[in-house]
């Protein structure tokens, strides 16, 4: 691979001098890496979105397989759910995140933006209402972050907000997803909906989220009961992956990352995630910015999902582009200004082909006519809609 763990895995690299001791205390292990810890093949642990979560549970080419073509089962330690409590939960809520919060159905949950008074992003989270309680599910490297920045806004409000504790959860994705929920005795769900049940004696609340390509589904429990529902899903027919290939995932989809893809200096609109925003709710923090670029226009540049054909041959094997590798419109002037850049890359090796995938910040004007892109190494095209992927 061309980037280093860290870039990979959307960590900062380990301070020099750092002990194993202060790694674990910033990135504490998850219940699932806690207990894979303990079998006699124990799997490499890596940091990732707050936690030690594994890196790898089978060879690459078959997590991949699993999440493309059947369906794999994996940590999701990292998260972390925040109930908001109070009369003024839902009003004040409404008045923090990019998106519908008062709107939601019973059992709905909807993704947000948080913004700051001038429009740039803080971070990223969802809000699931399950009859009437609220709640708010972020990652472990973002709690504290957001926590203390909804905490300096309430004021006068009847608010409260409160971790789950002792609760972890376990992922679901793949296109064969909901054969092994209903082996699981679990009900199948449409996008961004939960439901509760009960698996070998477990009770679970369900969840499923956001995917452009397969389904993607979280399963929370006790943390007690991690071990016992690992083993269920994997007695179900699931196969174990790691973070690693869940990354690649995630590129090939498109979907940006708070903190790698998505930066504090960003505008809600130069994220391209429409999903995130409602215009016809209250005000919220940040709104007006929003407002304003709807109002008068498009935003200068924008996230894009984009496919890369790097060059290369059997004498001089192609290489990958790092994130933050420029892009420029084919034929361009050596002086004109880069098209845009990398901000994320991966390599999905598929059944007798590799295919690379990348998300890069585009400016407008690149995209006029559907330009050809260039990098130091290769071409790149911007994907308008989600790759397609062959078994076979």
């Amino acid at each position: 691979m061309p980037f280093n763990s860290a870039e990979k895995l959307r960590v900062a690299p380990r301070e020099p001098g750092m002990t194993e001791e202060t790694l674990t205390a910033l990135n504490p292990p998850t219940a699932l890496a806690d207990f894979l810890a303990a079998s006699a093949s124990p799997a490499e642990l890596v940091p990732y979105l707050g936690a030690l979560t594994p890196r790898q549970l089978d060879a690459p080419e078959v997590e991949t397989g699993a999440l493309l073509f059947g369906a794999a089962v994996h940590d999701l330690g990292w998260l972390r759910r925040i109930v908001v409590r109070g009369e003024d939960r839902f009003r004040w809520l409404s008045g923090m995140v990019t998106n519908g919060v008062e709107s939601l159905s019973d059992k709905e949950g909807a993704y947000n933006l948080v913004l700051n008074a001038q429009g740039r992003i803080q971070g990223d989270c969802y809000a699931w209402r399950d009859g009437e309680a609220l709640e708010v599910e972020v990652t472990a490297e973002q709690s504290d972050a957001l926590t203390a920045h909804f905490d300096r806004f309430i004021i006068m409000d009847d608010v409260e907000l409160a971790p789950v504790v002792n609760q972890t959860a376990l992922g679901l994705a793949g296109p064969l997803a909901e054969n092994i929920l209903e082996k699981l005795g679990l009900p199948a769900l449409a996008a961004l909906a939960s439901s509760n049940g009960i698996v070998d004696g477990i009770p679970v609340r369900l969840f499923r989220g956001y995917g452009m390509v397969v389904p993607h589904y979280a399963l929370w429990a006790d943390a007690a009961q991690i071990p016992a529902l690992w083993r269920a899903m994997l007695a179900a027919g699931a196969t174990a992956v790691g973070a690693e290939s869940l990354e690649t995932l995630r590129i090939s989809e498109g979907i940006p990352a708070y903190g790698i893809d998505i930066q504090g200096r960003d505008l809600a609109q130069e994220t391209a995630q429409e999903r995130a925003l409602s215009f016809t709710k209250g005000c919220y923090l940040g709104q007006e910015i929003v407002e304003r670029i709807r109002s008068r226009g498009q935003v200068h540049r924008r996230l894009r999902a984009v496919e890369i054909t790097p060059e290369g041959s059997a004498e001089l094997p192609p290489t990958l582009p790092l994130a933050g590798a420029e892009l420029r419109v084919a034929g361009s002037a050596p002086e004109a200004k880069p098209a845009g850049t990398l901000t994320s890359v991966t390599a999905l090796q598929l059944p007798g082909a590799r295919r690379i995938f990348a998300i890069a910040m585009i400016r407008a004007e690149a995209e006029i006519g559907n330009q050809p892109l260039m990098y130091s190494g290769g071409t790149a095209r911007i994907l308008h809609n989600p790759p397609k992927f062959s078994a076979a």
